[in-house]
């Protein structure tokens, strides 16, 4: 029997996804602080259809909303592990990057009773130490990786890559590697962004993202049996009026399509039960 299942998952970043870039200044901090009023939208959105989702939340994020935060927990939804303050951990050191997990982990345990089961990277950004630190802390999954479009797979480690040579590939982990991609990611198609002399324009019309992102679910559909389709959006992108609309029709679509909406944590359990 065909099973296609969609996680809508959420990154509260709030304002930490402009300090962890230097942004401290009152305008980018107060675009964070938009998170907080579209996490509320979104956890009203989510049960009107009766359905659970994967927020992922920096540690620093849950200590300053802790009420929107419980708020969101108590709705029934995962928490996953977002970093500490949404520092990629390629810009740490493995004693940095430990020391975000373990604080990550205090925060989640102290709102939900237990230590998040899923991680995923601020940035999607990797360190040579980040999956051998989330095995040694009792992670079940990993979502920052893009090594394929609806599969899960196992996360390798000591992989061997240099310039000039093929690529060696490491280890399967228990580990498993819930994939993701920035094409389904709200944040490059409607952020604008000015920083120094670059610009990311983002502000897209609704029409052509939704477009896409149910054409990837049907292209899953009618590709393979089972698969898992993972959209990851902001609170404070995603949670601007016309983008939830937009966010709702993508839902209502998916509906009529046969989806099976779960957390990311429960699509992980049902692939490793497939074995």
């Amino acid at each position: 029997m065909s099973r296609h299942i969609a996680c809508l998952t959420f990154d509260f970043d709030a304002m930490t996804g402009f300090t962890a870039r230097g942004q401290m200044s009152p305008t980018p901090v107060s675009r964070g602080e938009f998170g907080a009023v579209g996490a509320q939208r979104l956890v009203d959105l989510l049960a009107k259809y009766g359905l659970r989702a994967s927020f992922f939340v920096p540690g620093i994020v849950l200590r300053t909303y802790p009420e929107v935060s419980g708020r969101i927990a108590e709705a029934g939804h995962e928490i996953g592990h977002h970093g500490w303050s949404h520092i990629p951990p390629a810009n740490l050191s493995r004693e940095e990057e430990e020391e975000g997990l373990v604080r990550g982990n205090e925060a989640i345990e102290a709102l939900t009773g237990r230590k998040a089961r899923g991680y995923r990277s601020p940035s999607w950004d990797l360190s040579p130490h980040t999956i051998g630190l989330l095995l040694a802390h009792d992670f079940v999954y990993d979502s920052s990786m893009m090594g394929h479009d609806h599969l899960p797979y196992r996360a390798r480690t000591g992989d061997i890559v240099t310039v000039d040579e093929p690529m060696v590939f490491g280890r399967e982990t228990r580990l498993i590697e819930m994939p993701i991609s920035w094409s389904l990611d709200d944040y490059p198609h409607f952020e604008y962004v000015r920083i120094g002399t670059s610009v990311a324009p983002g502000l897209r019309d609704t029409g052509s993202v939704l477009t896409n992102w149910i054409d990837d679910f049907l292209y899953m559909k009618e590709t393979c049996d089972w698969g898992v389709l993972t959209y990851t959006c902001h609170p404070y992108v995603i949670g601007r009026g016309h983008r939830i609309m937009m966010l709702e029709r993508l839902i209502r679509r998916l509906l009529d399509e046969g989806a099976v909406f779960m957390t990311m944590e429960e699509a992980a359990a049902e692939y490793a039960a497939r074995g």
